[in-house]
């Protein structure tokens, strides 16, 4: 036995009920999340009053304004926070029967990866609910890059940074058409007249959300083309880039971030992955 499977085997081997519970909380929160995103910039495409291009703090945010706005915050914050504790379950404890070859352990730290990604929004979130303010500007992101690019080969890094996270779009397109998430689908409780839909869906929501995720990465192989943390940008800039070619295609890509929150919001109530 190897080193890592050692250092595997002194977890459990399955996740107990009540983190299964924990990670659809998660799954139905960033499925809201992901809806008011959609929603905010669809509202933006059309003209309507309340539209913005928004990133996921300032969509969270709108939370605050409605009736019970810091319980639903307090709520969002929790789910996120068990959003993070799957994925970081997913990556120990491998539910996703991922190995523990160097592919296995690539896929499992991308696992931890996207949990952490949450990690500041779910703060956020819990920051509003319990104070009612809290920082959500894209500032932060700007400074670690600044500081970045401070470095020898900082530029390279931010560069390479930025095809990583392209890269991760474009794995969501392929994801979306490859079928590879077709057969979790099929294997889930949904009743067999509804897996078409769901599936159809999540291709949609993939698609969009590989788009976005693409123009956020050339947006860091900019940056550090440049040597300019300015350049950077996050959701709301990648908006704003789709708006510019028409409201068309910002209304298009509105519609399929949307369409990914229902499909995780699908996932929170019939596990699509094995949870």
């Amino acid at each position: 036995m190897s080193a890592t499977e050692k250092l595997f085997s002194v977890v459990p081997s399955s996740p107990s009920s009540g983190l299964k519970t924990l990670a659809r909380f998660g799954f139905a929160a960033k499925g809201i999340v992901y809806v008011l995103l959609g929603l905010l910039a669809l509202l933006a495409a059309t003209g309507q009053q309340g539209g913005q291009t928004a990133d996921k703090k300032q969509a969270v945010q709108t939370l605050q304004d409605l009736p019970g706005g810091s319980l639903l915050l307090g709520l969002v914050a929790f789910g996120l926070l068990g959003y993070i504790v799957w994925r970081f379950t997913q990556a120990v404890v491998d539910t996703e029967d991922k190995g523990s070859d160097a592919k296995g352990i690539g896929r499992r730290l991308g696992y931890a990866g996207s949990g952490l990604l949450y990690a500041s929004l779910a703060w956020y979130a819990a920051q509003l609910a319990w104070s009612g303010s809290a920082d959500g500007s894209s500032n932060g992101q700007q400074t670690l890059t600044a500081k970045v690019l401070s470095w020898p080969a900082g530029e390279w890094i931010i560069m390479a940074t930025g095809v990583i996270i392209i890269g991760s779009g474009l794995y969501q397109i392929y994801r979306a058409y490859s079928g590879s998430f077709h057969k979790h689908v099929n294997a889930s409780d949904l009743p067999a007249n509804q897996q078409n839909l769901v599936y159809r869906t999540g291709q949609i929501g993939y698609t969009a959300r590989g788009i976005v995720m693409g123009i956020i990465g050339y947006f860091f192989v900019q940056a550090g083309r440049q040597s300019r943390a300015a350049a950077v940008g996050t959701t709301d800039e990648a908006f704003d880039l789709l708006a510019s070619m028409g409201p068309a295609v910002l209304g298009i890509v509105a519609v399929g971030l949307m369409a990914y929150g229902l499909y995780m919001l699908v996932q929170a109530r019939y596990p699509v992955l094995r949870i």
